[in-house]
């Protein structure tokens, strides 16, 4: 494919179960209540849905080198842990002692390479964002760069424990070792690109702001460089490491994988990528808007986020989206026993 050098690239994908009995009890050693902790039973919950994560994999992706299949120790009963493109990582093997246990996958992001192997290039994925369609090794890096985007964005959280505090908090850290004005504008295209489309617009209303404001995120799979992290953790060693002390995800105080995504931002260590590339829903969205856009694979990787659906439609939206991946994924991958 013209160019794109074909090179190794890992997907990594975090994975919990909520219902491992020994997991649950060390997990409630440390509780607290604190209203900037982010533990609610819901960001554990199960969909039962991730073998289409696999056969997505498979099926759209089969160029991937290897799958790092990180996990607290306990493993889906149906994987086949001998695939030779699978490696389980528990988190004992690349987390500092001093940070274990957690149960914070702000501090599992933010160590990811120090994962024995993996390479130099890699694709995160959260357990709740799968692929639909045929990608290519360029959907994700090109010229040797991740493939992203650069559109502003201010964060403006909607509660106390929103999500949009960690992203302003990993902004903090851009405008603490980069002028805005300086990086846009030795970069100009890589924040006012085409493939944005209308998303340029919000871009350009916000350019009066001395500062960086924040990036827009579509909550997908997203491309990295270990380097990134390496010298991001070198520059930033102390505010990382005070995130990955919390046993729990803390809103107020942590970092997360964003301030990478936001370095290579500013670094201009990527190449600018449409961001209907995927689509982001919550699970309290229009459910048949959500199935039509799985049946008809309208886009090349989607994010189902579950994090505010109410228990009682919990299992009814479950069933319906497990059906919508059975219609386009019906057949075992090979990493199905």
């Amino acid at each position: 494919m013209k160019g794109i050098k074909m090179e190794k690239i890992d997907f990594v994908i975090l994975w919990v179960d909520n219902h491992d009995p020994f997991w649950l009890k060390e997990k409630r050693k440390y509780q607290i209540n604190d209203v900037a902790i982010q533990d609610n039973d819901v960001r554990y919950r199960d969909w039962d849905n991730l073998k289409y994560w696999f056969r997505g994999v498979e099926k759209f992706a089969p160029w991937v080198h290897k799958i790092y299949f990180v996990t607290w120790g306990h493993l889906p009963t149906w994987l086949d842990t001998s695939h030779p493109k699978l490696e389980i990582v528990n988190h004992k093997d690349f987390i500092p002692k001093e940070y274990l246990p957690t149960f914070s996958s702000h501090t599992i992001e933010l160590n990811l390479h120090l994962i024995k192997s993996l390479s130099e290039k890699f694709v995160y994925f959260n357990d709740d964002t799968f692929i639909l369609k045929n990608m290519s090794p360029g959907d994700f890096f090109s010229h040797g760069l991740p493939r992203g985007n650069a559109i502003l964005n201010a964060y403006i959280p909607e509660e106390y424990n929103s999500v949009s505090f960690v992203g302003n908090n990993d902004i903090s850290v851009i405008n603490k070792h980069f002028r805005k004005n300086n990086v846009i504008f030795s970069h100009i295209f890589d924040f006012f690109n085409i493939k944005y489309g209308f998303a340029n617009l919000r871009s350009l209303l916000l350019m009066p702001w001395s500062r960086f404001p924040g990036f827009v995120e579509y909550h997908l799979p997203n491309a990295y460089l270990k380097k990134t992290f390496e010298e991001v953790w070198k520059t930033e060693h102390e505010m990382l490491h005070n995130t990955c002390l919390h046993k729990f995800r803390n809103v107020k105080l942590d970092l997360n994988q964003w301030v990478m995504r936001h370095w290579q931002i500013v670094n201009h260590s990527f190449i600018p990528q449409s961001p209907k590339i995927g689509i982001y829903f919550d699970l309290n969205d229009d459910i048949n808007k959500i199935i039509r856009m799985i049946q008809g694979q309208k886009r090349k990787m989607i994010c189902l986020n579950d994090a505010n659906l109410l228990p009682e439609e919990f299992e009814y939206k479950k069933k319906l989206v497990i059906d919508a991946f059975d219609k386009i994924l019906p057949e075992k991958s090979s990493f199905e026993r």
